[in-house]
């Protein structure tokens, strides 16, 4: 360890968070607001790349507003989808999810650049003295004292270093370094299926929606964004050989086929510019050991279908911040407290991880076989002749079964004012008007 690398860390530090998405920013931020000395280390330098999920669920939303920072947010460009659906080759629209139904201040989602939710995030962090952001830094490996995790090894600009504090968040995704030095066994989900990424330029409109498409036996999703559509065409697993093979002649007309208003731009599209998602489904048994939590794809790696990898992971971070922070601050943080964060996220991530598998369950014969993507029909009865049904969907996917909140430490006002502070000087103004 260089002498210019441990003066980057010369803190004491309550926690380390490995890694920047959505569950160790949001968990860096809320336990910073509690307190709590915390240092999120990022290993690349920023958070744009391919593969972000862009879905912002209603429980995010609410949480935005909870922390004071929803205004900010919605001035970032994005745009509102009020239902789950599924397009049939049919053309009609099976909604299985209605949000506008959910009772909330936003029942919606939106889809919005991941980074720049990020950086929204990130920004917050900076007022907070507690909050250290540190990009660029990466993870090697998890120092132990026994059978304990007391710090990681990270790699800086400057060389390697060592950090030390009495907890360790893992949040590095679904290839976890920590959770594999861990030894934390994952059980593998059913998935048959990965996905092209690319992006098409285009000023055509298309629906708001994330639902995906079947025409003639190909699959896309399609996510409009300002002057461009982010696309994700669903194929067999294995198979990205095979389908490159076909060449983008192939790729072009599977495109203009099922979205006609595309026709006119996908000659601009080329193989080199689609990137293979290997998609991965699986869940652990145990998210801790002693000094360490695993939150996020490390614990639940979820298929972009529904994109309900970014709300589980907040929520992640919330919980965690809400239930660890005062052990934290005492630095007294035992087994016992993390076995509680993983007992409060698992009935949400079971729920979700069904509703998933429903999902897959329905696409992945018309990605193999083509056909129509169609509900089975006794829940596709049941949720036309009793629509009002669709908001129970709505509301596991869009809020969980056991919906997280900003804890109070955490909260602010819209202009940045501890909301607690206001509340005990309101009361106190109140108390001295009756006394008066």
């Amino acid at each position: 360890m260089t002498d210019a690398a441990h003066d980057q860390f010369d803190v004491e530090y309550d926690c380390i968070i490995s890694g920047g998405g959505p569950a160790g920013i949001v968990a860096g931020l809320l336990l910073a607001r509690g307190g709590v000395r915390v240092v999120v280390v990022e290993k690349h330098t920023d958070f744009f790349r391919d593969f972000r999920g862009d879905t912002i669920h209603p429980s995010t939303l609410r949480l935005l507003d909870e922390l004071g920072l929803y205004n900010e947010f919605a001035r970032i460009t994005h745009r509102r989808v009020t239902n789950i659906s599924l397009v049939g080759d049919d053309g009609r629209d099976y909604i299985l999810g209605d949000l506008s139904r959910l009772n909330i201040a936003h029942p919606f989602m939106t889809i919005a650049p991941q980074w720049d939710f990020l950086n929204l995030l990130a920004k917050a962090g900076e007022a907070e003295p507690g909050f250290d952001l540190r990009m660029g830094v990466e993870m090697t490996s998890l120092i132990w004292d026994d059978d304990r995790v007391v710090g990681v090894r990270a790699q800086t600009p400057e060389g390697e270093t060592e950090l030390r504090a009495p907890l360790v968040v893992a949040a590095d995704g679904r290839w976890s370094k920590a959770r594999d030095e861990a030894q934390l066994s994952m059980r593998e989900l059913r998935s048959t299926i990965d996905v092209w990424w690319f992006r098409i330029d285009t000023q055509a409109q298309l629906a708001e929606s994330v639902a995906p498409r079947a025409k003639g036996g190909n699959v896309f999703v399609a996510i409009p964004r300002d002057g461009h559509v982010q696309m994700a065409r669903l194929i067999p697993k294995g198979e990205d050989v095979r389908f490159r093979e076909q060449g983008i002649e192939s790729l072009r007309r599977a495109v203009a086929e099922t979205f006609p208003a595309l026709a006119d731009d996908v000659e601009a599209l080329q193989l080199d510019d689609v990137k293979l998602l290997d998609v991965r489904r699986n869940e652990a048994k145990r998210w801790f050991i002693d000094g360490l939590l695993c939150i996020g794809d490390s614990v639940h790696a979820m298929s972009p279908l529904g994109g309900v990898g970014v709300n589980l992971a907040v929520q992640d971070g919330v919980a965690t911040a809400r239930l660890l922070a005062e052990a934290l601050r005492a630095r007294t943080v035992s087994t016992r407290d993390l076995k509680r964060v993983q007992r409060r996220r698992l009935l949400t991530t079971k729920a979700v991880e069904l509703l998933q598998g429903g999902i897959h369950r329905m696409i992945e014969p018309v990605v193999h076989n083509g056909g129509v993507i169609r509900p089975p029909a006794p829940i596709l009865w049941l949720l036309t002749t009793f629509p009002a049904l669709t908001v129970i969907p709505a509301h596991i996917l869009g809020l969980g079964v056991t919906p997280e909140h900003a804890p109070d430490f955490a909260r602010r006002t819209a202009d940045g004012i501890d909301r607690r502070a206001e509340d005990r000087r309101a009361e106190g103004q109140s108390r001295t008007a009756q006394e008066a």
